[in-house]
C-alpha cells in the first residue's frame, strides 16, 4: 500500500467519522501538528497490507531540528534513520502473522547541505504483509518507544476493516496500540 493510500484512508477517516466528533466540540484534529515530543502515526490496514506512517520532529527523536553539526550529531541521525529503517520499532499482533516487508525513513534537515528553518521533521512509513490480516488488533510500540526515549506521546488514527480509531499514548504507561473487539 502506498503512503498516498494511507494518507487518503486516514483523511477519510478525519472527514466521514471525526467531522461529527469534531462539530460537536469534542476534539481537535491535526494531520501533523508540529510539537516536541509527540509522535503522529497513522496505521492502515488494506487487505494483507499494514501500513505505519510516522512524522515527527526531529526533535523528538534526536534533540535537535537542524542539520547534524558534529560527529556524534552525525552519527546519532545515522544510527536514527537505520533503526527506522528496520524492523524492530514496530511488533504487530502476533496473530496476524505479519511479516516485515520494507521500511523508509527521510528527513530534509538530514540530507548533505541542508537548509531549514526552525521546525524540522522526520516522515518514515514501515509495511508488513499479514497472513490472517482479520486477527490484527494491536501493534506494540515498546521497540520505537524504547530506540526514542524523547517520545512523550503517540497521536495515532488507525483505519482497518473492523472500523476507524483514533488513540493517544502517553509515555510510560503506555505502549501498545489496540482497537477492534
Amino acid at each position: 500500500m502506498t503512503k498516498t493510500l494511507n494518507r487518503w484512508l486516514v483523511t477519510a477517516w478525519l472527514v466521514l467519522g471525526a467531522a461529527p466528533v469534531l462539530a460537536a466540540g469534542g476534539g481537535h484534529a491535526h494531520a501533523k501538528a508540529h510539537a516536541h515530543g509527540v509522535v503522529q502515526l497513522e496505521v492502515a490496514l488494506d487487505g494483507a497490507a499494514l501500513s505505519i506512517d510516522l512524522a515527527a520532529p526531529l526533535d523528538s527523536l534526536l534533540g535537535f531540528e537542524r542539520a547534524p553539526r558534529t560527529a556524534a550529531e552525525k552519527q546519532a541521525a545515522q544510527d536514527a534513520l537505520t533503526a527506522l529503517r528496520g524492523k524492530a520499532l514496530f511488533t504487530p499482533d502476533p496473530a496476524a502473522g505479519c511479516v516485515f516487508q520494507a521500511a523508509t525513513a527521510d528527513a530534509d534537515a538530514l540530507q548533505p547541505g541542508a537548509k531549514v528553518g526552525e521546525h524540522a521533521d522526520l516522515d518514515a512509513t514501515t509495511t508488513f504483509i499479514c497472513t490472517s490480516p482479520a486477527q490484527l488488533r494491536r501493534i506494540d510500540l515498546h521497540g520505537l518507544l524504547t530506540r526514542f526515549p524523547r517520545i512523550q506521546r503517540l497521536q495515532a488514527q488507525i483505519v482497518t476493516p473492523q472500523g476507524q480509531f483514533q488513540q493517544t499514548l502517553r509515555r510510560p504507561a503506555q505502549t501498545t496500540l489496540t482497537w477492534g473487539r
